[in-house]
């Protein structure tokens, strides 16, 4: 999963990118308004997280802008005032959540992952396939009740290819999904941790899990159905 953080307070931006990295997400950080703008029309971001007060481009006028250009997906608002009429106006300009600071890391982390569940169930945040199971709740990944281990980005692919289970992802698009523009590879990197993710799968019984679509790239194989 791939968020966006914007926010001018530099020392708290790089504690939260450093804390949601080690949580297995993929982060950019920008610091003015107008920069977080740019990147989120040149990335496809699973979320993004603005301070309402943003030199260049305030957050509200840039939540207001990210909605009117149709971006559909969870903005977290931050902010240290925490005037009941500030939270009514960043959720009147299209924020899902708004938070004060000072928060905990881990409160962050909950609203985010709350966040980023909404779109299924709410009261089944498992994601599965068959007999294959994510938690996001707990970063646990199983298959027919066997834990497996997993590096955070084979953890990242599995989860982004279960959340779309019909998708084509080519791997330029699993490079933007899960890798930030300070930290992207070449192509070669998707098919490694593709194959060692293969691997692992295969060692626990769960056979072939991701599908090549040739010329295309990556897909979730659908589960047998049971007769």
């Amino acid at each position: 999963m791939r968020i966006l953080l914007v926010d001018d307070d530099e020392l708290l931006t790089q504690q939260l990118a450093d804390f949601l990295v080690s949580q297995h997400y993929a982060v950019d950080v920008v610091l003015d308004g107008e920069a977080g703008w740019d990147y989120a029309q040149a990335a496809d971001y699973d979320l993004i997280v603005l301070d309402i007060n943003l030199p260049k481009l305030d957050g509200i006028r840039l939540c207001q802008k990210l909605r009117q250009a149709r971006y559909g997906n969870p903005i977290l608002l931050l902010t240290a005032q925490g005037d009941s009429s500030d939270k009514v106006v960043g959720l009147d300009a299209g924020a899902d959540d708004y938070l004060v600071k000072p928060c905990t890391l881990n409160e962050l982390s909950a609203r985010i992952r709350a966040l980023l569940r909404r779109p299924s169930t709410l009261k089944n945040p498992v994601l599965r396939s068959g007999d294959l199971c994510i938690d996001p709740s707990t970063c646990e990944v199983t298959y027919q009740g066997k834990l497996l281990s997993l590096s955070p980005k084979e953890y990242s692919l599995l989860e982004l290819f279960l959340r779309r289970p019909q998708q084509v992802f080519s791997s330029t698009s699993i490079l933007e999904h899960l890798w930030s523009f300070d930290d992207t590879p070449a192509e070669e990197t998707v098919r490694t941790h593709i194959k060692r993710l293969r691997h692992k799968l295969k060692a626990v019984g769960a056979g072939t899990v991701i599908d090549t679509v040739y010329g295309m790239g990556y897909r979730l194989q659908p589960p047998l159905a049971t007769p």
